[in-house]
């Protein structure tokens, strides 16, 4: 699946839609550049899922949870330097729990992922226009 969107305001929208497609115990890679779009395709994610409170980058709580009508979390793994790293920070419980994960920078933790996850990538193109995103889903094989 593939979609354009021109500003914050339609990614959300586009990720609110895209929740619909998910459920407990999916995985889903959130791809793209700093400052793309993830944290923002969040917000509108657990939307979907009638969250209607504040969403951040948790960039230094690595893992922020959302009380929605499915838990969903939120990782951030860029600071995460290895597996070990990662399961001391107790990430595989949630990979195999009962909510919605959606995380960036997973190849951080590429080995510790489970079969079936799904990728979103969001793309910037400063030709067209300075909010302009280009949005794709992608299952694992």
């Amino acid at each position: 699946m593939r979609f354009e969107t021109n500003s914050v305001e339609e990614t959300r929208a586009v990720a609110k839609k895209l929740a619909q497609k998910f459920s407990p115990g999916d995985v889903i890679c959130l791809s793209g550049d700093l400052g793309a779009g993830k944290t923002a395709f969040v917000s509108g994610f657990v939307k979907g899922f009638d969250f209607d409170g504040y969403v951040s980058s948790p960039t230094f709580a690595l893992i922020h949870e959302y009380p929605a009508s499915v838990p969903i979390y939120h990782f951030d793994m860029y600071r995460i330097e290895n597996e070990d790293d990662a399961y001391a920070a107790g990430v595989d419980e949630y990979l195999y729990g009962d909510g919605i994960c959606l995380i960036e920078w997973s190849e951080n933790i590429k080995a510790l992922l489970p079969e079936g996850y799904y990728t979103i990538t969001i793309t910037k193109d400063a030709s067209k226009g300075e909010t302009y995103r280009e949005i794709t889903l992608e299952e694992a094989q």
